[in-house]
């Protein structure tokens, strides 16, 4: 099975810039199917970024982001071969986890 989650690092001067893509259809419970009946709530709800094993970032979401969120963080002071891992779980318990590890070489 592929991931539904894809990360990119891109090297600046002063930091680090990470970029997150997740598939997820983000329903809000609010929406309704062809035949009027209400769609179910599924959304993120925890969104985690670690670095080297570490937790840097921690977010719960909402009901309210976009269908296939795009998330951007800049971290300071990243070494090479560094290890990202960022990881989500939904209210309908499906969850992803994937790792990135840094490398000096910008855009990557």
């Amino acid at each position: 099975m592929t991931s539904s989650t894809k990360i990119r690092s891109q090297r600046f001067a002063d930091y680090l810039e990470i970029k997150v893509l997740i598939r997820h259809p983000m329903e809000n419970g609010r929406n309704r199917d062809s035949e009027g009946k209400l769609i179910p709530a599924h959304f993120i709800q925890t969104l985690s970024l670690e670095l080297n094993g570490q937790t840097v970032m921690l977010a719960h979401l909402g009901p309210s982001l976009s269908r296939d969120p795009y998330f951007c963080f800049r971290l300071q002071r990243v070494e090479s071969g560094a290890l990202v891992k960022v990881s989500w779980s939904d209210n309908q318990g499906l969850s992803d986890a994937v790792e990135h590890k840094i490398s000096d070489i910008s855009g990557e």
